[in-house]
């Protein structure tokens, strides 16, 4: 940083709870302000004429961005980053960064152990087991689902896509995808709708971005494509899928069993998904060991301190890449 701002330190917003590590590097980097949760009401005036930066899980919508006219850069903790308003942020001159790769790999295992436990149903082979039914009853019964001979289709072919399909394909199991559009260079079949591709594969993995253009693009149809033997694993944002109508296909025989990292209200989740026996649900630990969520952390405050000390950032999101700072 610039001796003047090593002099007046860089006032960074951190609305609700943050990450400990992040909060350490930005206490030793910057001068870190605090409120209850990213609501335009609880900005005070002093935030308003000295908040530079924000440091966020949370949403940061258009009125927050409104509330802090100082504000230059909004870093984001994840890879999704469809809670903050960056169309807005890009209009105010905002820059907004995410955090993405440094997360991939560890979202990537998450989806296959959950396919695995999905299909094989191994949390209740375990509870079974812990319950004593293994010494009472005898041995756990046969799962009906296999992978063996699955045809695996992905919903959104970005780096966490890729990395899903690297392990698949070890797995020797085919893989079919959809994107907004083709991946040059990418053997993987490609479909260009997404009924399309629930219909040729029997096992469909969510990793596309929340938003308006994917809201419950999983929907009643897709599901009764994808069939009776389908198997539905969610692991990149809740409002993709359609609950209720997935809810109704798990209940219905529609299809076969889901497995679940994300929700549309979290961390609410639908009593006809909490109930359904051929559901495996996880509280959204896809990205959540310590390893990852400190490179995540240490992410997210530096595009902090790129931004302030170099005037650029490191992971800037599409949106507001040609955000310029200020002078």
């Amino acid at each position: 940083m610039t001796k003047a701002e090593a002099a007046s330190p860089v006032v960074i917003l951190v609305p609700g709870d943050f990450n400990d590590h992040a909060v350490g590097r930005i206490d030793a980097a910057f001068h870190r302000v605090g409120i209850e949760r990213a609501d335009p009401s609880l900005v005070t005036d002093e935030m308003r004429a000295t908040v530079r930066g924000i440091a966020s899980y949370a949403g940061i919508n258009a009125a927050m961005i409104d509330a802090l006219p100082n504000l230059e850069i909004i870093a984001s903790f994840g890879v999704g980053y469809d809670s903050v308003d960056a169309n807005h942020a890009a209009r105010r001159g905002v820059m907004v960064t995410n955090t993405p790769d440094v997360l991939t790999e560890e979202v990537a295992d998450t989806a296959i152990g959950l396919l695995i436990n999905t299909v094989r149903e191994l949390y209740a082979a375990e509870k079974w087991l812990r319950d004593g039914n293994w010494v009472k009853k005898g041995n756990y019964r046969l799962s009906r689902l296999t992978l063996r001979g699955r045809r695996v289709g992905i919903f959104g072919m970005g780096r966490i896509g890729l990395a899903v399909a690297r392990r698949v394909e070890a797995f020797g199991l085919p893989v079919a995808y959809h994107n907004r559009r083709k991946v040059e260079g990418l053997a993987y079949e490609y479909h260009s709708t997404l009924k399309s591709l629930a219909e040729a594969v029997d096992t469909l993995i969510c990793v596309a971005p929340g938003g308006v253009s994917t809201e419950k693009a999983v929907n009643a149809e897709v599901l009764s494509a994808l069939g009776s033997n389908g198997v539905l694993i969610n692991i990149g944002r809740g409002s993709v899928v359609d609950e209720a109508a997935l809810a109704s296909a798990l209940k219905d025989g529609v299809i076969a069993a889901t497995g679940l990292d994300v929700f549309a209200d979290e961390p609410n989740v639908p009593w006809g998904l909490l109930d359904a026996p051929n559901a495996s649900l996880l509280p959204h630990v896809g990205s959540a060991s310590e390893h990852t969520r400190r490179a995540m952390a240490d992410l997210c405050v530096d595009n902090l301190v790129s931004w302030f000390a170099e005037r650029r950032p490191l992971t800037p999101v599409p949106e507001t890449i040609n955000v310029k700072p200020r002078v």
